[in-house]
């Protein structure tokens, strides 16, 4: 058999069903055998870094490992956000680099790239097959290293001379994920921590975010009657109208909720690896030693204690010790009721929000509010990242249910290719992606993959005139001087619309509702262009507002 014929058989042994690409002249016979294949999807996209982004969503949807291809030198350097996203958001990604022939490796040839040197700082591993009697071997290994202890990113190379050459060897099977069971003994310790705590924590992250995982939460949070606060790009995973919702753990959230929050006096992390987001700068856990005992949960051994001095540590799956804790409930606990009560009024007012009305374009939480009433049920969301997506998480109604994708790595580029995987993934459903007028120029171009693919997404671009989140920080560092933020951007209903799809604006003056049904309506793929005011530059202050908080600081 042929090598490259034998690698898409290895694929398929190991689940892969999908496999994002631009073609390129170092992998032609992979694409061949591909060609054939009942088993593989090829999806072919208009550029590396979209079909990277695309890989890293549908990971997100699955829970499988997500599978590009792209061709040597200038594909695998255009490949690497979604390298970079992949470890930055514990997402387990396969990427296929087609490598020069082996009798030009070491000779500085056309478009050679050591990728052990270029990866070796992001990915958990990086393989170069030079036999094709290794194929089977290594690719079981890159989907098994990817998916276990901490997720993240593996590399393949593949020389092209080897895709030619005939091999025969057995398929491996795929080889089974170690879980670490709970510890009875730690969990002793954990119960006596909450014994003795009236205001306890919980800190919840993407580790969580499986079915499973999300019922072993709310059972834990219900058993104990512990707050639950959701980190930055997971608020999906807890019903965020729920009494015990402690809030949103992203970037810029008021002080107030921060030192609300800070008050605890034990908190339990579970199924994050407490980044500098959810920790607000590592201010709360506070890095190195933390004001409060902290438990924290996440199944590779390398993250508890590794930032944080940890009371308790635990190597598991995280719903096994959601599920063991909530068994170990107990009717002697502290009174928490007026923790709860300060958690629950404080989060009241944080979910109320009204429009501003602003002189140079709509407060996009208009149009994000229109989309949250009018949505149908079950509808995925997919986020990009700037400070539009503040609004989002604000006022949709998340009930702990929903399919959400978003960049904890803060990449921009994501929002397009990832609603057009969604629409893939599940195009039954309705898919929304939420894109500024940054990110959308930089991947947008995949709304032509969603047309080849009759794919449906719905893509909502927020239209300021700038580099939002930039710009707040510029307002904030050095008010009033703005430099290299501004944007001029085209009309992105026409553009929408030379590709195929539908096209609608809103602005002032416009009714929203209205036109956000028949956004929703549309037969087909469709770009909502929102006119959205710079002024209100995010959903928590506006550009005055943060000057003359500046000001006042330096005066």
């Amino acid at each position: 058999m042929r090598a490259a014929d034998h690698l898409v058989d290895c694929l398929g042994a190991q689940g892969a069903d999908r496999l994002f690409c631009v073609p390129g002249e170092s992998y032609l016979a992979l694409l061949d055998a591909l060609r054939d294949s009942d088993r593989i999807a090829t999806v072919v996209c208009r550029h590396e870094g979209g079909a990277g982004l695309m890989a890293v969503a549908d990971a997100k949807l699955t829970g499988r490992a997500g599978l590009v291809a792209v061709s040597r030198g200038p594909g695998a350097t255009n490949v690497s956000i979604a390298v970079h996203l992949a470890q930055q958001d514990a997402v387990p990604l396969v990427v296929l680099i087609g490598q020069v022939a082996r009798f030009e490796r070491g000779r500085g040839a056309f478009q050679e790239v050591d990728y052990s040197q270029m990866f070796g700082g992001i990915a958990k591993g990086v393989w170069e097959v030079s036999d094709p009697a290794q194929l089977a071997e290594t690719v079981a290994r890159a989907f098994h290293v990817a998916a276990s202890g901490t997720p993240g990113p593996v590399i393949l190379s593949l020389p092209e001379d080897m895709l030619g050459d005939a091999v025969s060897a057995p398929v491996i099977a795929p080889q089974p994920t170690p879980v670490a069971g709970v510890s009875r003994q730690e969990l002793a310790r954990v119960g006596a921590l909450l014994s003795r705590a009236s205001r306890p924590l919980i800190i919840a992250g993407g580790g969580l975010a499986a079915p499973e995982g999300r019922q072993a939460l709310a059972a834990l949070a219900k058993a104990h009657g512990i707050p639950v606060a959701l980190t930055f790009k997971h608020q999906e995973i807890f019903d965020n109208s729920s009494p015990l919702y402690a809030g949103h753990l992203g970037f810029k959230i008021p002080k107030p909720h921060v030192d609300l929050l800070a008050d605890a006096d034990l908190v339990l992390a579970i199924g994050t690896r407490l980044g500098d987001v959810p920790t607000q700068g590592y201010s709360f856990p506070r890095a190195p030693e933390p004001d409060q005992p902290l438990v924290h949960v996440w199944p590779d051994a390398e993250v508890p204690g590794r930032v944080f001095r940890t009371e308790v540590a635990l190597v598991c799956a995280p719903a096994d010790f959601c599920t063991a804790l909530a068994a170990e409930a107990r009717g002697d606990a502290p009174d928490r009721a007026p923790w709860q009560a300060r958690i629950r009024e404080f989060m009241q007012g944080v979910a109320d929000y009204s429009p501003r009305a602003m002189e140079d374009g709509l407060d996009f939480g208009a149009v994000a509010s229109a989309l949250a009433r009018a949505a149908p049920p079950q509808t995925i969301v997919v986020t990009d990242s700037g400070n539009f997506s503040g609004w989002v998480h604000r006022v949709w109604p998340w009930t702990g249910e929903e399919l959400a994708v978003g960049s904890v790595g803060g990449a921009m580029g994501l929002g397009v290719p990832g609603a057009v995987a969604a629409a893939m993934r599940h195009p039954d459903r309705c898919v929304l992606g939420f894109v500024g007028d940054g990110g959308v120029l930089m991947t947008g171009n995949e709304l032509a993959t969603a047309m080849a693919q009759g794919a449906r997404p719905r893509i909502v671009i927020s239209d300021n005139g700038t580099y939002g989140t930039i710009r707040l920080h510029q307002e904030r560092d050095h008010p009033g001087r703005v430099a290299g933020t501004d944007l001029v951007n085209p009309d992105f209903a026409q553009w929408a619309r030379s590709f195929g799809a539908g096209g609608f604006v809103v602005g002032q003056g416009d009714d929203v509702d209205a036109v956000v049904r028949d956004f929703l309506a549309h037969d087909g793929a469709a770009v909502l262009h929102v006119r959205a005011s710079a002024q209100a530059i995010s959903a928590f202050a506006t550009i005055d507002e943060i000057n003359r908080r500046a000001t006042a600081s330096r005066a």
